[in-house]
């Protein structure tokens, strides 16, 4: 059964909500849409969807929280003309991040006081912004493996991927219109791709980890969940490091990266990602196929090296005290990073930097703007046991590349595939530009821009 993000429960008579993020801001910051009547929307929503999904932490007076917090949120900006970006906006914030009032518990059985700390970095800009924290949503263990109770909306049978399991099925069950996730391996990328989302993961530190639960710090990124690329394009505007918009470059060049790593995807998800290359080809767009990341098994090895051996480290003492408390997967993660040398992490450290090199440097020499790839090896597999395989974000978040996931279409099932697009190192701005061309063309809400190559 797949959920209907549009659904209020019987007999409710509450105003339609805008589904574009900057448009739903132009409202709310107007004050044509009420915040009262919008949260009205969103606890009706939460009553009738929320039960069957499980993307948030419980939170009993939630409603009665936000709607105190909204009308601060007036108080303080009483004229429309002087509201921030993100005024009024609900965004979900996953469960390795903290914030003020809530309690932390990392998607573990570990006590929440064990997280106390000053509120995360990325969480307090968004207040900055004049957003409302509508919540902490659901996280694997410490971001890792061992996965948490949320289902997919587009079908409750199914994993919404992880480890931001959470905040991907509050988006696209339309419990919030924003949330934040991170990614060590593949936990934005395709969680996106497996709730038919938007998911960005920018660059390694552009957007602050201050305060955020690690698991591997050399590795982990903040991500951005939206309904649409401009949603998540606006709040990468708040979020990101010296952000400064692109708003007109000639139309990118795409790689696909032949070779053992795009072998990763199943028949099914290599059908559709080819379909989507015709679709691009036929749509002006110069796309090619180049040999790339040939010792893709030594980059696995070396990222997974690195996720142990830093957690091992992150998780030291916590495990010491509360170690028969840890899921076992992620138990086996600790144990695993414990046994390894010091110029064994040394060692895989220094590949991130030669993958990087490596990847820019076959970009340069073939005119490369960006890379195209399936977002995950399918669609959504079945059942809680599993949040699926990250091999397709692997090397992306080993070399620290911008990443987006834009929902491409689905499978015969109905469940959602994505299209992933990895840009250069740092231009997180072009990627975005570029992706929105893009979004137009999977949509169908617009052709490509016909400018020169």
């Amino acid at each position: 059964m797949e959920i209907d993000p549009g659904s209020h429960g019987a007999g409710a008579a509450l105003p339609s909500i805008p589904e574009s993020l900057p448009e739903l801001v132009r409202v709310l910051r107007s004050g044509e849409l009420p915040l009262d009547k919008y949260l009205a929307v969103l606890e009706a929503r939460f009553a009738n969807l929320e039960p069957a999904i499980h993307a948030f932490m419980p939170e009993p007076e939630r409603f009665t929280r936000l709607r105190a917090e909204a009308a601060a949120l007036a108080a303080r900006w009483p004229e429309a003309a002087s509201r921030p970006a993100l005024f009024g906006v609900p965004v979900g914030i996953k469960d390795i991040m903290r914030v003020d009032g809530l309690p932390t518990t990392a998607g573990s059985q570990l006590p929440p006081e064990t997280f106390q700390g000053p509120e995360s970095a990325c969480v307090t800009a968004l207040r900055s912004a004049g957003a409302l924290i509508i919540g902490k949503t659901v996280s694997t263990e410490f971001a890792y493996f061992g996965p948490g109770p949320t289902h997919n909306p587009r079908n409750l049978d199914h994993t919404p991927g992880g480890s931001s399991s959470g905040s991907a099925a509050a988006v696209a069950a339309g419990l919030c219109p924003l949330a934040l996730g991170s990614q060590t391996v593949g936990s934005t990328i395709r969680p996106a791709a497996f709730c038919g989302v938007v998911g960005f993961k920018p660059s390694y530190d552009r957007i602050l980890k201050v305060d955020v639960i690690p698991l591997a710090p050399s590795l982990d990124h903040v991500g951005i969940f939206s309904g649409d690329l401009a949603g998540a394009a606006l709040a990468a505007s708040v979020l990101c490091r010296s952000w400064q918009p692109v708003h007109d470059q000639a139309r990118a060049v795409f790689g696909l990266p032949e070779g053992p790593y795009l072998d990763c995807a199943s028949d099914e998800a290599r059908r559709h990602f080819d379909g989507l290359v015709d679709r691009l080809r036929n749509a002006g767009y110069t796309l090619k196929a180049l040999p790339a990341m040939a010792d893709y098994d030594a980059i696995r090895d070396r990222h997974n090296l690195i996720v142990a051996a830093e957690a091992a480290h992150v998780h030291a003492q916590w495990f010491k005290t509360y170690g028969e408390r840890y899921h076992p997967k992620t138990k086996a993660l600790v144990e695993q990073g414990r046994a390894l040398s010091g110029q064994s992490l040394a060692e895989a450290l220094l590949g991130r930097e030669k993958l990087r090199a490596e990847l820019m440097a076959l970009m340069d020499a073939n005119g490369l703007d960006a890379w195209l790839a399936p977002s995950a090896v399918g669609a959504a597999p079945p059942g809680l046991e599993s949040t699926g395989d990250p091999a397709m974000n692997l090397p992306w978040t080993h070399a620290g590349l911008p990443a987006l996931s834009l929902p491409s279409g689905r499978n015969s099932a109905g469940l959602p595939f994505g299209l992933q697009i990895v840009g250069r190192w740092d231009e997180d701005e072009r990627l975005l530009a570029w992706a929105g061309e893009l979004e137009a063309l999977l949509t169908g809400t617009g052709a490509a821009p016909a400018h020169g190559q």
